[in-house]
């Protein structure tokens, strides 16, 4: 069974992989496009990127991975068509959710000038942003389309394909918006509106394909239904934001505003981005693991699988553990020469392979933490999952980088040791708490779920009016 739930994982790893950084490039393309253009609009589309990603992107992606609890169990259940109500119930939720994103985004210079930026960038960024809204509805909407497809079994590379279709699109159009010719040619915004038109071509082709290709066994008709039950996606959904957003918000505003905040030079500034570089392409394989785990322990707890389930997420837990020890091992062999990759300075190289042993060890522990909030999000414990990563990074880690850069005056490798420091204990607390998992009680659980759902849909059937 082991064996089995190794194969198993791999293939559902591997396009999810292939789903998360094709997306990212789409972002990364628009801040490549700017970046040719002034100083200024590169500081302006960074800025704008992250703020992005900070009030919208991440919230997003928070809420949307309450359906990594909600859906498997329904398709594999007796009563797949579950997966179209509670992702319709998303819908919901996330057209609400959008609003306050949007206030944000379209008042978004005057709170960047509060904070202090420097006027023109703040100017720059905020329009940025409000071109960006355009996009902003899709990606709501592919975040849900995508968790439908990861879900449906055998519909794992749908997303890879719809994206990988997409990912040449947004470049050329980034291409021509940014730098084309004179007719067709708006500059600073084309990137963002070019990005937009992208998620935007992504969610026509993932109807499209939903309609034709989708089994239908996973359709719920619209009805009053699609209101209910709101209240648990809310609840869960914070919970998720703060598991899944509070690790995002502690990369986006300390890592890469450490030049700020730490006042480094041009050597340290340049060394923090080959490392913030590195650190980030290498979560994805874990992060993309973390995913289909999710998947595959939901998959498990709708059959009433208990046995297995606990299985899948040992296995796991040993594959997050493998991945962890390739990468650091990578980094420790090429230490020296890494930094050649991305900048020629001595000066950096020297600096990048001094703290690399440090993103190698945290290499293991990254992946495990990954891979136990994947198993929490099965469970349904997103509460938890928050707690773990806010306690890990806002009471122990940043707290403790920042008494090493200013008080014992470590500079760069104050912030990776306390960045190291909230992986370790994220990561030890989490696998112990998987492993104590008794899985028999979450199937019933999933059971209880089910069996509610079920007698709602018998009153609504009933009382269609809902007069009682």
């Amino acid at each position: 069974m082991r064996w089995e739930e190794l194969k198993i994982l791999t293939k559902y790893t591997l396009p999810v992989f292939g789903t998360h950084v094709l997306e990212y490039s789409l972002v990364i393309a628009s801040v490549v496009s700017i970046g040719h253009l002034s100083t200024n609009a590169l500081a302006a589309s960074t800025l704008g990127s992250m703020t992005a990603s900070v009030s919208g992107f991440s919230i997003i992606q928070g809420f949307a991975s309450t359906l990594d609890t909600m859906l498997p169990s329904a398709w594999t259940s007796p009563q797949p068509q579950l997966v179209g109500l509670w992702s319709q119930r998303m819908a919901v939720v996330m057209a609400a959710m959008l609003v306050p994103i949007f206030l944000i985004w379209f008042n978004s210079e005057s709170i960047l000038l509060l904070l202090g930026q420097e006027p023109e960038v703040a100017h720059l960024a905020a329009v940025f942003l409000k071109y960006s809204t355009i996009g902003l509805p899709a990606y709501a909407f592919n975040a849900i389309s995508r968790k439908q497809h990861l879900h449906l079994l055998g519909l794992f590379t749908v997303p890879t394909r719809v994206i990988f279709a997409i990912a040449p699109i947004n470049a050329i159009l980034n291409y021509l918006l940014v730098w084309g010719p004179e007719p067709i040619r708006l500059g600073f915004i084309g990137a963002p509106i070019a990005t937009a038109i992208s998620f935007n071509l992504i969610s026509i082709v993932s109807v499209i394909y939903g309609m034709f290709f989708v089994p239908h066994t996973a359709w719920h008709p619209l009805s009053k239904r699609s209101f209910t039950s709101l209240g648990v996606l809310v609840q869960l959904g914070l919970a998720g934001v703060g598991q899944t957003a509070s690790e995002w918000w502690s990369w986006e505003l300390i890592g890469r505003n450490a030049h700020a905040i730490f006042r480094l030079g041009p050597v340290a500034l340049a060394t923090q981005s080959v490392l913030l570089v590195s650190a980030s392409t290498t979560f994805q394989a874990p992060f993309a693991l973390s995913v289909a785990t999710s998947v595959r322990i939901g998959n498990l707890l709708g059959e009433e699988n208990a046995k297995r389930a606990g299985i899948a997420s040992q296995v796991s837990i040993v594959m997050a553990l493998v991945i962890g020890l390739v990468w650091s091992t990578m980094f420790m062999v090429f230490r020296n020469s890494w930094a050649y990759l991305f900048n020629n300075d001595p000066d950096v190289v020297t600096l990048v392979a001094s703290i690399l042993p440090l993103v190698a060890l945290f290499q293991v522990f990254d992946g495990l933490a990954a891979i136990a909030s994947g198993i929490l999000r099965a469970r349904g414990k997103q509460f938890t999952g928050a707690l773990l990563n806010l306690s890990a990074y806002y009471v122990i880690g940043i707290p403790f980088g920042l008494w090493l850069t200013f008080k014992r005056n470590m500079q760069l490798y104050g912030l990776w040791i306390g960045l190291t420091v909230s992986l370790v204990y994220c990561a030890a607390i989490g696998v112990w708490l998987c492993l104590r998992t008794d899985w028999n009680y979450e199937v019933k659980k999933v059971r209880d779920r089910l069996a509610s759902e079920a007698h709602d849909h018998k009153n609504s059937t009933r009382d269609p009016e809902g007069l009682n």
